[in-house]
């Protein structure tokens, strides 16, 4: 159990240090991204010490799914973040709470974003369920829960940003997007 408190420690202290400027900003997606990190790090070490028991079991199966899912959005997501959004030091200067990567210059709406606005978070979304799946119980259904809640609410917090950064070429763009899962939802 020590292990494991020292690792949430740690982890903590670095999602801290990537987003100081976020927690400055209540209305920044960054906010409530900062509380979807250490709800899923809170998860993640909850659940360590099952990682590897039962892996034929069915949570298992279900978990190392979504787990292995979970890099595609990510991956896909930041290329295009970094490749088509053309990312400019001016909007980082506007909003110091931007990461580089999303300070973009350009509305991406090509590859993943065709589907979904919001792939990183669609990524943290099935990182979450994916731990919470490899040993479900209340408290680490409590914190995928929570971590699911402040993902959408840093999803609808960036597309606001996104409104003021792209104006109508972002509007029309919501209308033919889903936020998380393609044609769903």
């Amino acid at each position: 159990m020590a292990w494991q408190v020292g690792g949430f420690v740690l982890v903590s202290a670095a999602v801290l240090a990537l987003s100081w400027r976020s927690l400055a900003r209540p209305r920044s997606h960054g906010f409530p991204r900062f509380f979807a990190w250490e709800a899923i790090a809170a998860l993640f070490f909850i659940n360590a010490d099952t990682w590897w028991i039962d892996p034929f079991a069915w949570t298992q199966l279900v978990s190392w799914g979504l787990l292995v899912a979970s890099i595609v959005p990510v991956v896909w997501g930041s290329v295009l973040l970094a490749r088509a959004g053309k990312p400019t030091s001016a909007r980082r200067a506007e909003d110091p709470s931007l990461f580089a990567f999303e300070a973009t210059s350009q509305l991406v709406t090509t590859g993943i974003f065709r589907f979904i606005r919001h792939p990183l978070f669609s990524s943290l979304l099935l990182l979450a369920w994916g731990i919470f799946f490899k040993h479900p119980s209340l408290e680490g259904g409590a914190l995928a829960v929570a971590a699911t809640g402040f993902l959408i609410w840093a999803a609808l917090a960036d597309e606001v940003e996104c409104r003021v950064a792209f104006g109508q070429e972002y509007e029309t763009y919501l209308r033919r997007t889903k936020r998380f899962i393609p044609f769903v939802f």
